[in-house]
């Protein structure tokens, strides 16, 4: 219940909204990338950017759009598993009794596998291949439009909201013959090379920012606390049953 409680939307048509918080991007050792997040709830509702191109100095500044929101999925599936986990709970009359030993365990071992999900989707960024974040709606969600020598990707990553910024130069046709695309990461690292609109292009630069947010801390301590009490439960739950299926008598 209390994870749950921190990922709590308002229900439809009471009319409260979820108060915006506004994160600031830093990093250790390096200003290339600042910015303040906007998030509400699980959209990302604005992010404004400012990053100081190496080559030259030349600072950028990007925004989303006024109509724009990013989903966060991964907040979203995390809630989501939280709320089935509730409902396997819930979903049985008030006055219910369990009969056997087996069937609570039962039970445990399927809120156990939708907490683990949950705390999972918060703990494991996706994967993606570099043409995948060139391709994403992100791209098209800021203002002025973002450079084509210039790829964003957010994510969570356990209580962190985090940002990188990917600088990207064309190979030339003439350095391509060991052209080497790269696989899915949730990092890529500079040198890493792909194809994209018929032209190919190779991570000169990265940059990650990231910021905590305090109640995905919050959360991920829940899971946990949770998964352990489930975890006793079961841990008793056998003890029991093998004292009773040995009996001596």
């Amino acid at each position: 219940q209390e994870a749950s409680h921190r990922f709590a939307l308002p229900a439809g048509g009471s009319g409260a909204a979820v108060k915006q918080e506004n994160f600031v991007l830093s990093t250790s050792g390096t200003d290339q990338v600042k910015g303040v997040l906007t998030l509400q709830g699980d959209a990302l509702c604005q992010a404004d950017v400012n990053l100081k191109m190496p080559r030259n100095n030349q600072l950028l500044h990007f925004a989303f759009r006024e109509d724009k929101q990013w989903k966060l999925q991964q907040i979203q599936d995390a809630r989501n598993h939280v709320n089935q986990a509730i409902y396997l709970l819930m979903n049985r009359d008030v006055n219910y009794q369990f009969k056997t030993g087996s069937e609570v365990l039962k039970l445990m071992d399927a809120v156990m596998l939708q907490l683990s999900r949950a705390r999972n989707r918060l703990t494991t960024p996706a994967t993606l291949t570099l043409p995948e974040i060139a391709s994403s709606g992100l791209t098209k969600m800021f203002t002025p439009a973002l450079p084509p020598d210039i790829l964003v990707n957010f994510y969570i990553n356990l209580n962190k909201l985090c940002l990188t910024v990917y600088q990207l130069h064309v190979l030339q046709p003439s350095t391509t013959k060991n052209f080497k695309p790269a696989g899915g990461s949730i990092l890529h690292n500079p040198g890493a090379m792909f194809e994209f609109g018929n032209q190919r292009y190779e991570v000169s630069h990265v940059h990650k920012v990231e910021c905590v947010v305090p109640w995905l801390n919050d959360a991920l301590v829940f899971f946990t606390v949770s998964l352990q009490l489930c975890q006793q439960l079961k841990d008793k739950i056998s003890v029991f049953s093998s004292y009773w299926n040995y009996r001596p008598y």
